[in-house]
């Protein structure tokens, strides 16, 4: 876009834009820390809130009991279990070997083995009723964790129900405060908007216009970054309300803007062709020719199969002109001929 500038005219028009973006990221960083802060306004919503805070706070003493209790007994079913499988296999295995033992006795015949006999038969029922005693505590905790998982299920649901009765509630004040931090958004970024389209319109002109640009540049990340993003699901009437506002706003602007070019474009068509040349800059003239354009009706400038055009057909304007010195068909807006360097008027 800068084609047509001198060296140290694109160099300044860079830097230009360079101090719009730097002057737009402070803003935008500034802006940021201030919005990163809205929502301490409001208070942190929990569901728990809007309940009964005396039961809600008993129930939850009464689970964490239940759970530690539920804990103990897991543990505790977990050494019993193993003390009764020990006790098991102790006595399957002397079981074993008493069968084995009575075999032989039984073989040999032998009286003086009877005492044997009967104190092995009175530790073989010693092992069998400690193996029974160690499966009775193994039955009493199943039952133990039986009743604390129903007793601890009791309580979740009781503490479910308390807080699906608050649910309502909760969800309804939430949207109201979410409602409120859009609406303080909203409050500092309308401004914002409407600022930024006041200098977009009015001050484009101005020696300020790069930082004022970089306002502009801050004004539409704080809408569409900022604000956009944390639309209300629920607040349809808002998104939609301000999308009016914006397009109209935008409108006007736009049909202003075109009424008044039009209005420009017939007072440049009622002036003379000197008035129309004067009124061109240099630059400005040689870069619309450059894009096949009249400088003073932007028509596209048309010819006549192998004639070229020397005027333009819609407004009259001279466009060439034979060089006073070697006759060679150059633009009348060049200040010097680009074949022989001769500066003036053309003939």
């Amino acid at each position: 876009m800068f084609k047509f500038l001198r060296a140290p005219e694109r160099l300044y028009a860079a830097a230009m834009w360079l101090l719009s973006f730097v002057f737009a990221g402070f803003l935008i960083g500034l802006g940021g820390k201030l919005v990163a802060d809205l929502p301490r306004l409001e208070d942190t919503l929990s569901i728990e809130q809007f309940t009964d805070p005396t039961v809600l706070r008993r129930t939850r003493d009464e689970i964490r009991a239940l759970l530690k209790t539920q804990t103990a007994t897991a543990e505790a079913l977990a050494r019993a279990q193993l003390e009764a499988q020990a006790a098991a296999n102790a006595y399957q295995s002397a079981h074993k070997a008493y069968g084995n033992w009575i075999a032989t006795r039984t073989a040999t015949t032998d009286p003086r083995q009877d005492p044997e006999v009967l104190q092995r038969t009175r530790d073989l029922d010693g092992l069998q009723a400690h193996a029974r005693q160690a499966e009775a505590g193994v039955e009493r905790l199943d039952r133990e964790a039986l009743d604390a998982r129903q007793a601890l299920a009791a309580r979740q649901r009781t503490e479910q129900d308390l807080l699906n009765a608050a649910r309502g509630a909760y969800e309804h004040e939430r949207q109201w405060q979410e409602l409120r931090v859009f609406g303080i958004r909203l409050a500092l970024t309308l401004p914002l908007l409407a600022i930024a389209g006041w200098l977009v319109a009015r001050k484009r002109k101005s020696e300020y216009w790069p930082l004022m640009r970089g306002f502009v540049l801050f004004a539409a990340f704080a809408f569409f970054v900022e604000l956009v993003p944390y639309l209300p699901s629920y607040g349809g009437y808002v998104r939609y309300g301000v999308g009016i506002a914006l397009t109209a706003l935008a409108g006007h602007y736009v049909v202003r803007g075109m009424r008044g070019y039009l209005a420009r474009r017939r007072q440049v068509e009622q002036q003379s062709e000197a008035q129309r040349r004067q009124a061109l800059t240099h630059e400005a003239a040689i870069k619309q020719m450059a894009a096949g354009l009249c400088p003073a009706c932007e028509r596209p400038i048309l010819g006549a199969g192998e004639v070229a055009a020397d005027f333009c057909v819609h407004c009259g304007l001279k466009l060439f002109a034979p060089c006073g010195a070697c006759q060679t068909r150059r633009n009348v807006f060049f200040r010097y001929c680009p074949k022989c360097g001769e500066a003036g008027a053309t003939s």
